[in-house]
């Protein structure tokens, strides 16, 4: 149980995709972590008992959702060591270790914490080292400490020598082999699948490797028919025209990243039957290539090599982009925390990206953190939006983000499932923001 409160005199921004914005707001939170009430100050009465918090000036956001989040990393250039493909039977080895397991448990729990101090109260983790976010994500659950609400996958599935082999992957070469392995997921209690259906960035080695495909369609299909008969999504990595055709054929929900799309990508979006609920959904991720791109790579520590392809990557990332706006494709955000100079404070800034780069209003980039991811992810009924039934998620801000997302960089408030963080902290990195704040 929480302890009941009320938020009074607040403005609440929505979240939808108009950007609508309502002053003199009371929510009433229960002691089970559910939004009671919500309505005008002076006709919503806070039952006796309950905790009053004067939200005089503030503004009150649904809790952000990442919906394409990595928690192996804080967001620092990655040791080389981890980039180098030589290596990466070796790392893959002392990772998996009893010592290893350790540590990706603790630096889960400090990454996941710091995105809940963020306004993050929604994780889905797509591709891990082992089952180490499965099980931070069940010490949440049993309320061993506060955290935000977190939708594990665990390693992801890939061929071999596919994107994140063989740090964060499990590979195989068939259907079957993919079939075992998504099995195998399930059984430690994932909440999500994440695919490699084509080569990616950091692992590039060549000009122009990235977004080449890998998986097959038959090997995805056996994947999505596996987590479909459990209930699961499946997420795939996808950067090509035809990686994000093979996985949408395939049945694949979402599409991370991105790419520019087709009349027939952009129909199996709109209507996909062998997804689990017949559309599916893009991702895209700005904040994995726009420091590689932008930034001099002395700085980030990536190679010619990985650099061309993210500036090829991303291109394509922002046409897609586009064109799921221009036709009405859900479009959800994730910022890929973990990854080089993508720390977990600052989610708000692929808001602020999608804003800058993407096309998006304001309202447009906060509804797809907040009520478009909920529904893509299928939590739509749980949270994403504040309204009585729904989870007492949300963010108290300074300032109306919709004027300028950095108003997440210090809320004043954090609300996850009822349970309020009341002086929320992080640690950051000024040597990298010194350069992100440059783009």
């Amino acid at each position: 149980m929480t302890a009941p409160f009320a938020l009074t005199d607040a403005t609440l921004v929505t979240g939808d995709a108009k950007g609508t914005v309502v002053p003199d707001r009371t929510i009433v939170v229960g002691g089970k972590g559910e939004i009671e009430q919500v309505g005008p100050t002076g006709e919503t009465p806070v039952p006796q008992g309950y905790r009053t918090v004067d939200a005089r000036g503030r503004f009150v956001v649904p809790g952000i959702i990442n919906a394409h989040a990595h928690l192996f990393s804080d967001g620092r250039p990655l040791p080389a060591i981890l980039l180098n493909e030589k290596a990466q039977g070796a790392v893959s080895v002392v990772s998996r270790s009893f010592v290893g397991r350790q540590l990706f448990t603790r630096r889960t729990r400090a990454n996941v914490t710091t995105q809940l101090h963020s306004g993050v109260t929604t994780i889905r983790s797509v591709g891990d080292v082992g089952y180490e976010v499965v099980a931070v994500a069940q010490e949440i659950q049993q309320g061993k400490y506060p955290g935000p609400r977190v939708l594990a996958s665990g390693p992801l599935l890939a061929v071999t020598g596919g994107h994140g082999a063989p740090q964060i992957a499990l590979t195989g070469d068939s259907p079957w082999a993919a079939r075992a392995n998504t099995r195998r997921n399930i059984q430690r209690g994932v909440k999500a699948i994440k695919i490699s259906a084509t080569a990616g960035v950091t692992d590039a080695r060549e000009v122009g490797y990235a977004g080449r495909p890998e998986m097959t369609e038959e090997e995805m299909t056996a994947i999505c028919e596996e987590a479909h008969n459990a209930g699961l999504l499946v997420a795939a990595h996808a950067q090509s025209k035809e990686g994000i055709r093979n996985a949408l054929r395939a049945g694949v929900d979402t599409i991370e990243h991105g790419a520019a799309m087709t009349p027939e990508i952009i129909e199996l979006f709109l209507d996909n039957p062998r997804s689990l609920h017949g559309t599916s959904a893009v991702i895209p991720t700005l904040q994995a290539c726009l420091p590689l791109v932008k930034l001099d790579p002395e700085v980030t520590g990536v190679n010619d090599i990985s650099r061309a392809n993210a500036e090829m990557i991303l291109e394509e990332m922002i046409q897609g982009i586009g064109a799921a706006l221009e036709h009405g494709i859900p479009l959800g955000m994730g910022n890929d925390s973990a990854l080089t100079f993508v720390p977990h404070y600052d989610v708000w800034r692929e808001m602020d990206l999608l804003v800058r780069y993407g096309g998006l209003t304001p309202a447009q980039a906060l509804h797809a953190a907040t009520q478009a991811n909920a529904r893509i992810l299928g939590v739509d009924t749980v949270t994403g939006s504040v309204e009585p039934g729904r989870a007492a998620d949300l963010v108290v801000l300074g300032a109306n983000p919709l004027d300028g997302f950095r108003a997440f960089a210090d809320p004043e408030l954090v609300v996850a499932r009822g349970t309020v963080i009341e002086r929320p902290s992080v640690t950051r990195f000024p040597e990298v923001d010194v350069h992100l704040d440059a783009l």
